[in-house]
């Protein structure tokens, strides 16, 4: 549970950093708002909706619910991008959310997990 708690900790803290400062450069983004507490990290994209992205240690999963979407549950694989893939797809976070805020934002994004 321990490796668990650093993988997620660590994955977590590097899509803060990441999502901050695509926020931070990203031109109309005025509302748009990066907020992370209690291992429950929200990202604000205005009209475009809202992430939420959070640990969920019962089952030792990464949970996403994307305005796109809809929700997915992440497993860690150390063989996937990133770590941290949805097993009815095989996709991963980092390319989930590449793909989605690519779309939105119009130009190629590289979320750090």
């Amino acid at each position: 549970m321990s490796q668990y708690h650093d993988l997620a900790d660590e994955s977590m803290d590097h899509l803060l950093e990441s999502l901050e400062e695509i926020v931070e450069n990203a031109e109309g983004a005025e509302d748009w708002e990066v907020d992370y507490h209690s291992g429950v990290l929200t990202l604000k994209l205005g009209e475009h909706g809202t992430y939420v992205i959070n640990k969920q240690p019962p089952n030792m999963q990464i949970w996403l619910s994307s305005p796109t979407s809809g929700p997915k549950r992440y497993d860690y694989s150390s063989d996937a991008d990133g770590g941290w893939f949805y097993t009815r797809d095989n996709k991963t976070l980092k390319g989930l959310l590449d793909e989605e805020l690519q779309a939105i934002l119009g130009k190629p994004v590289d979320v750090r997990v």
